[in-house]
C-alpha cells in the first residue's frame, strides 16, 4: 500500500489510478493514518557514490508534513535540498540518467539494494526532458515486478510523459562535469536564488555519476569556502567575495588532465 501513496505524485495528467491496480480503498487509508502519525518520521535511504547519502523522509509533524529527498554527507554541517513534495513542489532533483544509475549503484548500507524498488522510491524526484528510448521498457519493468500493476506498459509511459509535479527538465553539463537543469523550482538550477552553492552543486552532481569532481585538500573533506570563508554564495545571488568564490572552485575542479567531457 506504500507505493500507491507514494507514487501519486507521478499520476498526473489524468493518469487513471486503475492503471497501477486495484486497492482497498480503506485499507490504503488506515495505512496513511499510520505512515503519517507515527512517533518517528519515516526515512529510506539511498548511499551515493564518495560516501554521500539520499534519503526520502517522511515529515509527520502535526503542522509539518510533507516528503523531503535531501542529500548528505558525514563532514557536512546539514543537509541539502533536491527536491520536496509538501503543496509546493520543489524539484526536479534527477534526471533519467541520474536516476537509474543511482539505483543500480550496488552500494551497500541503505534501506535496500533492490535496484528496482530504489528506482520507484526516487521516481517522483524525477524530471527528465530527454529519457531514452528504453526508459518506458524499464519503468514498466519495476512497475510489474514490484507492484504488479495493471497496465505497466501504459503507466509507465504516461508517467515519463508526465513525470510529476516537476515535469521535464533541460539537463546540461558544464566544461567541469557538473550536471545542472532549468527548471524554475529546481534547487539545482543556478539561476535560482535558493539554488545549492556551487560546491555542493558539483559534488551531488559527482556522487550522483559516480565521478570525482572535488580534489580533497591534503586528505581533509572539501569545505565549501575560500580560505575559510563561511559564506556560501549561491549563484545569482550578489557577494562581495563572488570573484574569490568563483576563483576558488574553478581550483578545486581543475585536473592535471583534462577530464574526458
Amino acid at each position: 500500500m506504500f507505493w500507491w501513496g507514494h507514487l501519486d505524485a507521478c499520476l498526473r495528467g489524468g493518469t487513471p489510478r486503475s492503471w497501477l491496480g486495484h486497492h482497498d480503498t480503506f485499507g490504503l487509508r488506515a495505512f496513511s493514518r499510520r505512515l503519517w502519525a507515527g512517533a518517528d518520521q519515516p526515512v529510506f535511504t539511498v548511499p551515493l557514490a564518495d560516501g554521500l547519502r539520499l534519503h526520502v523522509v517522511y515529515r509527520n509533524a502535526a503542522e509539518d508534513v510533507g516528503v523531503d529527498y535531501v542529500v548528505h554527507h558525514p563532514d557536512w554541517v546539514e543537509a541539502e535540498f533536491l527536491a520536496r513534495d509538501d503543496g509546493h513542489w520543489r524539484g526536479p532533483a534527477l534526471s533519467w540518467d541520474e536516476l537509474v544509475g543511482v539505483a543500480d549503484n550496488g552500494l551497500p548500507g541503505g534501506t535496500t539494494t533492490d535496484p528496482d524498488t530504489r528506482l520507484l522510491l526516487l521516481l517522483p524526484a524525477l524530471g527528465d526532458g530527454d529519457v531514452p528510448a528504453g526508459a518506458g521498457k524499464r519503468l514498466a519493468a519495476c512497475l510489474r515486478d514490484r507492484l504488479a500493476a495493471a497496465e505497466p506498459g501504459r503507466l509507465a509511459a504516461a508517467v515519463l510523459r508526465h513525470q510529476g509535479p516537476a515535469g521535464p527538465s533541460r539537463w546540461s553539463t558544464d566544461a567541469h562535469g557538473v550536471r545542472t537543469d532549468d527548471g524554475s523550482y529546481s534547487f539545482r538550477n543556478p539561476a535560482n536564488r535558493d539554488a545549492l552553492p556551487d560546491c555542493r552543486l558539483a559534488q551531488v552532481s559527482a556522487a550522483l555519476t559516480e565521478r570525482r569532481a572535488l580534489r580533497p585538500c591534503d586528505g581533509q573533506p572539501v569545505e565549501c569556502g575560500p580560505d575559510g570563508c563561511r559564506a556560501t554564495p549561491r549563484s545569482a545571488a550578489g557577494c562581495s567575495r563572488r570573484a574569490a568564490y568563483t576563483a576558488w572552485f574553478a581550483a578545486l575542479t581543475m585536473e592535471e588532465t583534462p577530464p574526458p567531457f
